[in-house]
């Protein structure tokens, strides 16, 4: 019901305004199935609510209004993730879009459709440094951190809960293979085996087996809840050989805990991307709240602020033509300007047609973003108790 009512705002607020004025597509390339769909909701219903501010606020350009078809990649489909893509673009006629969501998903659909047709893009949550290397043309950006700084920053949790050894087990694809090398790198301790498993399979036993040969008892899991992820928690936990286990930000989904339990979890711990102590963050809280949505919901402040910067860069470049979107994108998300925050469309519109200089400081950080379309990060300390998977403090 919840989810229903976010997309009867956004719905609405495009039907009245359809009666008059045109539609500018923003596609969002999401896994709404696969390792991540549970996840994929409140993602899809932050970039949603972005597009609904801009509609009920006077609208993009003259009074027109966004729209926001999707397409599924089933996060690790690279075929999927193109297909989506291409029908966004090429039959939706999409100018920019929000994802894709994973990595391996974000760089197919980059790459062979993307980029090539010179559209904008911008992931809240393909977290792989892998998505650094892209040839872009300046087309992709991410408002959410690399994992190679995510991979520090759990190396520093697990030195911090004073463990020494460790076994790791990720999911082999664009997204657990960097964040395993990233995390043994940074790791002081001894990482005894560091091994890749394949998604998607019903029995993870023979790799446990091997894990658990190297004497570890702490399990690092860098999978997806919905997928590899969980069946390797509840079958390591079955084997009786591990104490503690350690996620990635791909775990942090309360979906998991109740699959397998919380009292089998208790004391899990976890890192995701953050969002700083910021004032945009409080502004984007009040409204997900408004709109019976949960503002702590992993990657949702990220992929607000990616619908809502598309729509800034629109309005800055001042026609629904999708040449010349990045620069504007590197204006208006970067300082100096006078200061956007969450839901301040109006503002911005104003000042944009007064040909000023806007500063968005986001929901989920401020995006100054780097040559490679990178963003700095904030990391969280997750950990399962009593039932809940919960917010522990910034690292």
């Amino acid at each position: 019901m919840k989810l229903k009512k976010a997309l009867g705002v956004a719905v609405a607020a495009a039907s009245m305004m359809s009666m008059a004025h045109a539609e500018v597509k923003v596609g969002f390339l999401g896994g709404f199935t696969g390792p991540i769909e549970s996840m994929t909701p409140a993602i899809f219903e932050g970039a949603k609510l972005a597009v609904a501010h801009v509609n009920t606020q006077g609208g993009i350009l003259n009074g027109d209004y966004i729209s926001m078809p999707s397409a599924d990649t089933g996060c690790i489909d690279a075929a999927a993730a193109s297909n989506g893509a291409d029908r966004l673009i090429n039959s939706e006629g999409a100018i920019a879009m929000v994802g894709a969501l994973c990595s391996g998903a974000a760089i197919a659909a980059a790459n062979n459709v993307g980029v090539p047709a010179g559209v904008l893009m911008i992931s809240p949550s393909a977290t792989s440094p892998s998505v650094s290397g892209l040839d872009d043309n300046d087309l992709f950006f991410r408002t959410a951190p690399s994992d190679a700084f995510q991979a520090e920053k759990l190396a520093a949790l697990l030195e911090s809960k004073g463990i020494e050894e460790i076994a790791i087990t990720y999911v082999n694809n664009d997204y657990g293979k960097p964040f395993a090398e990233g995390l043994e790198a940074a790791f002081s301790g001894t990482v005894l085996a560091n091994e890749a498993h394949e998604d998607g399979k019903a029995d993870y036993r023979a790799e446990l087996g091997s894990l658990a040969a190297s004497g570890a008892e702490t399990l690092v899991v860098l999978a997806y809840a919905d997928t590899s992820g969980q069946t390797i928690l509840r079958q390591a936990y079955e084997s009786g050989d591990f104490l503690q286990f350690v996620g990635g930000d791909g775990m942090i989904a309360q979906n998991l805990v109740d699959a397998i339990g919380g009292d089998i979890l208790e004391g899990m711990i976890a890192t995701k991307p953050g969002i700083p102590d910021i004032v945009g963050q409080n502004v984007f809280a009040d409204e997900m709240r408004a709109m019976a949505l949960d503002p702590n919901a992993i990657f949702a402040g990220q992929a607000y602020d990616a619908a809502f910067l598309i729509a800034l860069a629109i309005e800055e470049n001042g026609s629904a033509d999708k040449a010349g979107l990045s620069a504007a994108l590197r204006k208006v998300s970067s300082a100096p300007g006078e200061v956007i925050l969450p839901g301040q469309w109006e503002k911005a519109k104003k000042l944009i047609a007064e040909g000023k200089d806007i500063n968005y400081e986001g929901a989920a950080g401020s995006h100054e973003f780097d040559e490679k379309g990178d963003v700095p990060g904030l990391i969280i300390e997750m950990a399962v108790e009593n039932g809940k998977i919960i917010e522990k403090g910034k690292l």
